[in-house]
């Protein structure tokens, strides 16, 4: 059996992924989390501003 990297690891496996795998999906998951925040954070004070703009 090959070696279980982020790579190769498919979440619809029926397989485990090993500790390293979880950790890495996680960390990514979190980065992506945070970056949709702040874009969304972003927006939401533009649109904000937009709005007060138009009073």
């Amino acid at each position: 059996m090959p070696t279980m990297t982020i790579d190769t690891y498919k979440l619809t496996s029926m397989e485990e992924p090993t500790d390293e795998v979880l950790e890495q999906l996680m960390k990514e998951a979190a980065e992506e989390a945070r970056e949709a925040n702040i874009d969304a954070t972003a927006r939401y004070f533009e649109e904000l501003k937009q709005a007060a703009a138009a009073y």
